[in-house]
């Protein structure tokens, strides 16, 4: 068929038959005039060209959607092709919108709605409207091009149930979820899988997850119509269920089965997601269907890293379901590991009499002091949990003065500020994961956003009284640096001889009344090469990472203090001191550490590793809580007639200060629960000297 350019000839294709031809001719003669006649110009052979095969490849299409195709704009105003605006007479059914949807041509898209009064609520075959259709594209305009006009095509299901909504959640096209809630997309349209949320956790699309949240809050509670599941049991990772937890969705929120989020991810074998759950609160010991409680489920799994998870939690191992079988019965019938792990377990529950508690006031102070030791906190909080759960009393109503260093300061600011120690467990294992991010040292910003989160932004050390509490903190804007204590309480007066003359001009330290608490953790807990100074305090562990010792110096002269004002009346006998370390890393071989000058290359190598081997010797034997440190403190205790115990577990390996590895961490906590077990003679002598008044 030619085309008429400068009187030149092209051929745009032949056929074979004379039959043929005049089918095509009869075809082209009835589809070409609107092109032609609506342009002001000759039509380009290239135009031609393409026309001629969309006619060919698309024998069912109308003029209208060979012209969205071909992209001519003026071709729209011809009542040929305005006539065709809303064909759906095509082998997908769909009109020419929906073709201009899929292209993303929002010029084409324009003339069709304001000159060819296009309907955006037609439906192709597979159901879907326009609105389908764009979802699909890469042009987020076009959909808000529809969107401007109230259609209800914004909502129409398909045949698959789907919403464009739940289209674009799918998708993961999280621009496209976002237009669409502009225009007034519904929420609360529910799909085979449940609402839009349900959709986007499903697909893991946390982007579109965080826009459908962000715009309706409630939809973090909506449940789905198959399993009358919340979005949190679709979390399929740690990352989406947090997304939920963080906005304050429930945590045992159950289905129609009654199972939680936690049952679901310990049937798919989702360890993360489980830690999760685990850390913000979920219940352990759940009962779901059948009576099963996670752990059930986690030992039909033969999962060890879930089932020490679960139990380091709190899962009970004797709850039977509801056929009478209980995890440590589970356990039996699978591997003779998992029995193990059950024995240890059945020994954390108290084998003595809670009712020894006397109601008379005690009349001897009782110490607990906390080594530093970063992320590995979470050795003393599990400590700190058997004790509690063994007396029945919270940490703080069982100790008169608190000493911590670094993380054990964190600690025990949380002890005074009555938080639980399962919570702070949750919060350690959530902090970790905000606050050692990159490289080191790391930003301080996220580590004290937690802290003021947690204690408060303008909360001071003397706004709570009981128990006493010190923090342990290096003044390093002096040489030699200098141990500070930060107190809630005001610092006994000292009468000995100042250990250096006065005759630099240095910044006396805040007072209690004055100091910031989230300063004091901050300050405490500033390790070198992780964080950088908090002003002029670096770490408390350099001076004093076991601070047994300086409590109960401070102790002592407080004490003497009182004795000196006329207050000796006020004065109490420590009676029991509490040591609680961060864990023991295992014991290694040494194999150089010296260092001095090479005489060839061999020698500068061993005399690098040397360096190497020998610096971190001494930042070890610096910040080392055992020890001499202990022995010390136990000979102290013991001349002076106080009940000293020193409890710091074994760990089979060398957990760093900023690990950020829940399986290590989880087997860390597990052997926390080990050491109990093997201590627990040491353990209920503790428990029953600590009830005594």
């Amino acid at each position: 068929m030619p085309a008429n350019t400068s009187h030149s000839e092209s051929i745009l294709f032949q056929l074979e038959t004379e039959a043929d031809a005049l089918v095509n001719f009869q075809q082209y003669s009835s589809q070409l005039p609107p092109f032609y006649e609506s342009s002001n110009h000759i039509l380009h052979v290239e135009v031609l060209q393409q026309l001629t095969d969309l006619i060919r490849n698309h024998p069912s299409w109308s003029v209208a959607h060979l012209a969205v195709e071909l992209g001519i704009r003026e071709c729209f105003h011809h009542s040929r092709i305005i006539s065709c605006a809303n064909s759906t007479e095509n082998e997908e059914g769909c009109t020419p919108l929906h073709l201009a949807c899929r292209k993303g041509d929002g010029e084409i898209l324009v003339e069709l709605v304001q000159y060819c009064h296009a309907q955006m609520d037609v439906t192709d075959n597979n159901g879907e409207t326009p609105f389908h259709y764009a979802v699909q594209s890469d042009n987020s305009q076009v959909l808000q091009l529809l969107g401007k006009n109230a259609s209800a095509g914004l909502n129409q299901v398909n045949h698959q149930g789907l919403t464009p909504l739940h289209l674009a959640c799918q998708l993961g096209k999280q621009e496209m979820v976002r237009v669409l809630l502009l225009c007034n997309a519904r929420c609360n349209i529910m799909g085979p899988n449940g609402y839009p949320i349900h959709t986007a956790m499903k697909f893991s699309q946390k982007g579109c997850a965080e826009m459908i949240v962000s715009m309706d809050s409630s939809q973090i509670h909506s449940k789905d119509p198959r399993y009358g599941a919340s979005p949190l049991h679709w979390a399929k990772n740690a990352e989406m269920a947090r997304l939920l937890l963080k906005r304050g969705c429930d945590v045992n929120s159950i289905s129609s089965a009654g199972n939680t989020a936690l049952h679901v991810a310990v049937m798919r074998n989702r360890f993360d997601c489980v830690m999760a759950l685990l850390t913000h609160g979920a219940s352990a010991d759940a009962r779901g269907e059948h009576g099963n409680t996670p752990l059930h489920l986690a030992m039909s799994k033969d999962n060890v890293e879930m089932i020490k998870a679960l139990i380091v939690f709190g899962a009970e191992v004797d709850t039977p379901n509801d056929f009478g079988e209980t995890p440590a019965f589970i356990a039996s019938k699978i591997s003779k590991q998992l029995q193990d792990l059950m024995q240890i377990s059945r020994a954390r529950k108290p084998a003595f009499i809670l009712s020894s508690m006397r109601d008379e006031k005690r009349t001897h102070d009782h110490l607990l002091c906390l080594d530093g030791g970063g992320v590995k906190g979470l050795v003393i909080i599990q400590l700190l949990i058997a004790i509690e759960k063994a007396s029945g009393i919270a940490t703080k109503d069982l100790f008169d003065w608190v000493a911590g260093t670094s993380t054990g300061g964190i600690l025990a600011l949380a002890i005074l500020h009555s938080k639980s120690m399962a919570y702070m467990r949750g919060v350690y294992f959530r902090m970790k994961d905000e606050v050692f991010r990159g490289s080191r040292p790391y930003e301080s910003g996220p580590l004290e956003e937690f802290l003021k989160r947690e204690f408060g932004e303008h909360t001071k050390m003397t706004d709570v009284k009981k128990p006493k509490v010190m923090l342990t903190g290096t003044l390093s804007d002096r040489q030699p640096a200098e141990l500070h204590l930060f107190r809630n309480y005001d610092a006994p007066d000292c009468v000995r001889e100042a250990r250096f003359s006065q005759n630099i001009n240095l910044k006396p330290p805040t007072q209690p009344s004055e100091q910031l608490v989230w300063r004091a953790a901050r300050s405490s807990g500033a390790a070198p090469t992780y964080f950088r100074p908090n002003g002029r305090f670096l770490d408390g562990g350099l001076l004093a990472n076991n601070p047994t010792l300086d409590a109960m110096t401070e102790i002592h002269e407080y004490n003497q203090d009182l004795i000196r004002k006329g207050q000796g009346h006020k004065v109490k006998k420590l009676s029991i001191v509490v040591s609680l370390g961060t864990g023991r890393s295992p014991q290694v071989p040494v194999t150089c550490v010296d260092v001095f000058r090479p005489s060839n290359p061999w020698e500068l190598a061993k005399t690098v590793f040397g360096a190497k081997e020998l610096g971190k010797m001494v930042v070890d034997c610096c910040t080392d809580p055992d020890g001499r440190a202990v022995d010390r403190a136990r000979a102290w205790c013991e001349m002076v007639g106080i009940q000293y115990f020193r409890l710091n577990p074994q760990l089979g390996t060398d957990i760093m200060l900023d690990e950020v590895n829940d399986t290590v961490l989880v087997n860390a906590l597990w052997e926390t629960e080990v050491y109990i077990y093997e201590h627990r003679e040491e353990f209920q002598k503790l428990i029953q000297l600590l009830l005594s008044p």
